[in-house]
């Protein structure tokens, strides 16, 4: 595969799971777990941006509070949505 893609995924992953609060580490990760491999390179750029927006506004739009950040209506943000977190 396309190693720029790699170091992409690369990237995604390693941002999902070091975010600062255990919460989010463990629903991003679990979601990025989820879906990287099916990605297109076009998703995966969204999802680069998605996860630079702060823990606080990416746990509000999860749980469907407003939020003081305007997210993208793209792929990710409809998957993260209505992604279905199980904690283990």
């Amino acid at each position: 595969m396309n190693s720029k893609i790699e170091n992409l995924k690369k990237r995604i992953i390693y941002r999902s799971q070091y975010r600062g609060t255990k919460e989010m580490d463990k629903l991003l990760s679990a979601f990025v777990s989820k879906y990287i491999e099916n990605l297109k390179e076009i998703q995966l750029i969204q999802l680069e941006k998605f996860l630079e927006v702060d823990d606080e506004n990416l746990y509000k739009f999860y749980n469907g509070v407003k939020t003081d950040y305007l997210f993208e209506d793209n792929e990710i943000s409809n998957l993260f949505k209505n992604f279905d977190y199980i904690k283990k």
